[in-house]
């Protein structure tokens, strides 16, 4: 294998000069570049990107701690991001953590060893140990997506879930709703706390009070969204229409109602949360709240690099804007004024 050393004797000029040919980091003539450039391609030569991390102090690489790629939202958004750093330049290491803690601080200690140039963190919940081994790591430049809280040590993204959810039911309200159940995600951790105290903001401000059965806490998955969907369907009185707080839930709410022969929207209406791919071939497609996967992932990179590239220690935030998508499974309610 070919060595600095044998690319400059090929060259005939010092392996300083090399050097400063890879990495850009001083004037060299066009005609030696040519020469370097040359006897790179001849030895097949390639650069050890450790001894470059070393000596440029950055790998051109990014960390991503994440709860788990096999969300389908958190798969889109990991998948953006992944774009987004290949784009600029950059590789991506993701750890899923599934959020357990033994797994989250193997991982940090990881990327801390492999020098990572920064860190993103998207892991659904921030219980006080997590916050504790983060901050322990401050000193890499770092981003948090998911989070609506700010710190002082990392810059992060608002994901403006009480506004999405508050946009979901006002949307079912303005369409001549008012007996609307939901199948909310986990009430102990921030996104789908956030999400149901919208759908509960919304119902008060329209001064609609729903029984407690219509009230169903579930997790992120399918088979929850049909196990609370036939709880709902079991309750002295059916609902009009129904709030998901995820996609996912909603496919398996909707299962549920096919299985029982309800029509949607005509028996009733369905909303969702997320707008996950392949959510307008649903059946029927779903109106839903749209979180911009793309938009997100880019933000998150650019204020990261330039927290990395800038030397920038003030912490940034910036907020999401979620947007309703309107598909087929939601008609009009009784109330609907003509």
């Amino acid at each position: 294998m070919a060595t600095i050393k044998d690319v400059a004797k090929h060259a005939g000029v010092s392996t300083t000069t090399v050097s400063h040919v890879i990495n850009k980091t001083r004037f060299v003539a066009e005609d030696t570049k040519a020469a370097v450039w040359a006897a790179i391609k001849d030895l097949s030569y390639s650069p050890s990107a450790v001894a470059r991390s070393l000596k440029v102090n950055s790998t051109n690489t990014i960390g991503l701690l994440a709860t788990s790629s096999g969300s389908p939202y958190f798969a889109e958004v990991i998948q953006a991001v992944e774009a987004a750093c290949y784009k600029k330049g950059y590789t991506l290491i993701l750890c899923n953590t599934q959020n357990e803690l033994e797994k989250q601080e193997a991982y940090l200690a990881m990327l801390a060893q492999k020098r990572v140039d920064g860190l993103l963190v998207m892991c659904s919940e921030y219980r006080p140990p997590l916050l504790n081994l983060l901050e322990n790591y401050h000193h890499i430049p770092m981003m948090v997506m998911d989070w609506g809280k700010h710190s002082d040590f990392t810059d992060n993204i608002e994901d403006n879930g009480c506004h999405g959810g508050y946009l979901a039911t006002r949307y079912l309200i303005e369409r001549g709703h008012r007996d609307i159940a939901t199948i909310t995600g986990q009430l102990n951790e921030f996104t789908g706390r956030e999400r149901h105290n919208g759908f509960l903001q919304a119902l008060k401000e329209a001064e609609i009070t729903i029984p407690d059965e219509w009230i169903i806490e579930a997790d992120f998955q399918p088979c929850d969204g049909y196990k609370g969907m036939m709880k709902i369907l079991q309750a002295k009185k059916r609902p009009t229409a129904l709030f998901c707080g995820g996609d996912v839930i909603a496919m398996g709410a909707l299962c549920a109602l096919g299985e029982m022969g309800l029509r949607v929207p005509e028996d009733i209406s369905v909303i969702g949360y997320d707008n996950i791919r392949n959510t307008n071939y649903y059946n029927p497609p779903l109106t839903t709240i749209q979180q911009p996967k793309e938009g997100l992932a880019e933000m998150a990179l650019d204020m990261l690099l330039d927290r990395i590239i800038n030397k920038r220690e003030i912490c940034q935030s910036i907020e999401l804007h979620p947007e309703l998508v309107e598909r087929s499974s939601v008609t009009d309610g009784p109330h609907r004024k003509k």
